[in-house]
């Protein structure tokens, strides 16, 4: 079988341009080989602020086996994002480090292929699908929440478990038990691989164990569709799965099985582990900041008991700000690649086509000029008064353009519910220095899981 695990694997895309033509932007390459990688994944954030001090917010760099130009600021986060002139390939940003795991997923589409993909798959998120959801995610969330008082816990551990096992009600419409574990242990081992440093599927190695986890849940996949576009699966086939199965394109035409299971290995991916590391980040930022941990439960509290919270979720205005604040001091994806597919401009350089270049989430939303005091948890900084004027692409968590992120209403859902339930029940503490060292990719988690006490109230 053979691998496309390098940009030149595959002959449909652009060759990387030399060295040579990438000379006139500075920069450096770091080690032979290994280039700045160990750097920038000992501490991605002091590695950006070097390189930005020293050459600039454009600056050329090779990690994770390639070349590639930063283009730092909300400018640029505009021109790649938003790019309303189509120079800028998602799929030749993100293959070479997801080819293997996650070929033709949504986020590896590009263009007229994309929108009608996307266009196809945004049935699942309609307003009376998203109803259904809600109801289900609710009953969910309190049913694993209500075990956690009186505890000290990993945070990132238990609502990881959390999330899978919403993903496997809500996304695949499959109860909880055996299947459910092998299906969420085969997206960790995809997701592990995603970053392993041996590209290429060697046995006992983490790709190894990666590709052969996406070849199950295929297989799994593939299995399902028919019955699921005829409502054979047992429930009530509202679930994302059974929807996907059931959606037709512009011209009434189904999408295939091999498209299903693709867009399904992907999405399940994309939804629990990026709500995994924001709720993690959520949750340390109100143990650390008290005060704020109150006014959201006081705006938890101020909800109508006689109604359901899933009819209430546009009340709980503050929660809202609070995630937005998380989103920025920890974006869940802290960077997105793309592939220039002619030559372009921007910062006074012409940046040849073939080059890679990323787009620096990360980095843009702790720029002092935008956010005063960027270290400093303020949720206030997202009201309407305060948010006006800012750059439309200085705050980007979920992408922009074409390819901005499909499920955010329905992250922002789970994560009000989440603290609705979390908040409604208890109060969270944590150690001075918890969850101060973070592993930022492939997406961010804190190395000692967040050990947090969980206090009844």
């Amino acid at each position: 079988m053979a691998y496309a695990h390098t940009l030149d694997a595959n002959p449909h895309w652009l060759p990387h341009p030399s060295r040579g033509a990438l000379a006139h932007i500075p920069g450096n390459y770091g080690l032979p080989l290994v280039g700045n990688t160990l750097k920038l994944l000992r501490d991605p954030g002091k590695f950006g602020r070097k390189m930005v001090e020293r050459y600039g917010p454009v600056y050329r760099n090779h990690s994770f086996g390639e070349i590639n130009v930063a283009l730092l600021g909300p400018e640029a986060n505009e021109l790649i994002l938003f790019d309303r002139d189509r120079l800028f390939s998602s799929e030749q940003g993100w293959g070479p480090l997801l080819n293997l795991l996650f070929p033709r997923g949504l986020m590896l589409m590009d263009f007229d292929k994309h929108r009608a993909d996307r266009k196809t798959l945004s049935v699942a998120f309609k307003p009376e699908p998203m109803r259904h959801y809600a109801t289900q995610l609710d009953a969910g969330i309190a049913r694993q929440v209500a075990g956690w008082g009186g505890r000290s816990m990993r945070f990132y551990d238990a609502i990881k478990k959390l999330t899978l096992d919403l993903a496997a009600t809500s996304f695949l419409g499959v109860e909880l038990g055996a299947e459910a574990s092998r299906i969420n242990q085969a997206f960790v081992d995809e997701v592990q691989a995603s970053i392993a440093p041996i590209r290429i599927p060697l046995p006992g190695t983490m790709m190894r164990k990666g590709v052969k986890a996406r070849a199950y849940l295929i297989d799994w996949f593939e299995r399902e569709i028919p019955a699921r576009r005829h409502g054979a699966r047992g429930g009530n086939g509202e679930d994302f799965f059974s929807q996907f199965c059931r959606a037709t394109d512009e011209d009434g035409q189904p999408l295939s099985a091999d498209a299903i299971a693709d867009h399904m290995n992907f999405l399940m991916m994309a939804a629990h582990d990026t709500i995994t590391s924001s709720a993690t980040t959520l949750v340390m930022l109100l143990a650390r900041n008290p005060d704020w941990q109150e006014r959201l439960r006081e705006e938890v509290r101020g909800l109508d008991g006689e109604v359901p919270v899933t009819e209430q979720l546009d009340r709980l205005v503050l929660t809202d700000y609070a995630f937005k604040e998380a989103l920025r001091m920890m974006p869940p994806v802290p960077s997105l690649p793309r592939r220039a597919l002619r030559d372009f401009e921007f910062g006074g350089y012409t940046i040849p086509a073939g080059t890679s270049v990323g787009v620096g989430i990360a980095w843009t939303h702790r720029m002092p000029d935008i956010w005063p005091e960027p270290e400093k948890f303020d949720p206030m900084r997202f009201t309407p008064e305060n948010s006006k004027g800012r750059h439309r692409f200085a705050w980007v968590p979920y992408g922009g353009g074409a390819h901005m992120c499909l499920g955010l209403h329905f992250a922002q859902m789970q994560m009000k519910l989440l603290m609705a339930n979390l908040l409604g029940r208890y109060r969270i503490e944590i150690d001075p220095g918890a969850g101060d060292t973070w592993q930022m990719f492939p997406i961010p988690r804190p190395k000692d899981g967040l050990p947090v006490r969980v206090i009844a109230l």
